[in-house]
């Protein structure tokens, strides 16, 4: 069993992926080293695809192949954050339309206004669903993080 988590753990940090059939399930873990430097030590994956959902980790406003924000303040990382979503999904053969839901973290709720000047140039109607709350901190003192869930056309 022990062999078995290492192999998935060292195929996960890969950027390979493991497919897994149980009960007529796929579970694949996903890394395009789109967004994150390739060989990052960080214990996630960039996403996982379940059967035709796909839940993506949560981004934020940094610099494709760093670990550096942007400038900006909360515009500035809004908007890079919604680019490493979009560059993360297309990565995995996805568009922000196959987008059912997000879930926004703020650094401070009263950015709320200014984070959705960003946010709805990436969408139009009908909107995802969505969830909005403010931390007490984020990764690398981020403004914003977000997480998303999309649906794979078949």
């Amino acid at each position: 069993m022990k062999e078995k988590i290492l192999v998935l753990t060292l195929l996960a940090l890969s950027g390979l992926s493991y497919a897994k059939s149980g009960k007529g399930s796929q579970v694949e873990f996903l890394n395009s080293y789109a967004v994150l430097p390739a060989g990052h030590n960080l214990p996630f994956s960039e996403a996982v695809r379940v059967n035709d959902i796909v839940y993506l980790s949560g981004q934020i406003g940094i610099q494709p192949g760093t670990t550096q924000l942007v400038k900006g303040g909360i515009q500035g990382e809004s908007k890079q954050t919604m680019e490493n979503i979009q560059a993360s999904l297309e990565a995995h053969g996805l568009s922000m339309k196959d987008i059912v839901k997000c879930t926004i973290m703020l650094a401070d709720i009263k950015e709320w206004p200014k984070f959705n000047e960003v946010y709805t140039k990436y969408f139009s109607k009908p909107y995802p669903a969505r969830s909005a709350f403010a931390t007490n901190g984020l990764a690398l003192g981020a403004r914003v993080e977000i997480e998303c869930m999309a649906v794979q056309a078949k």
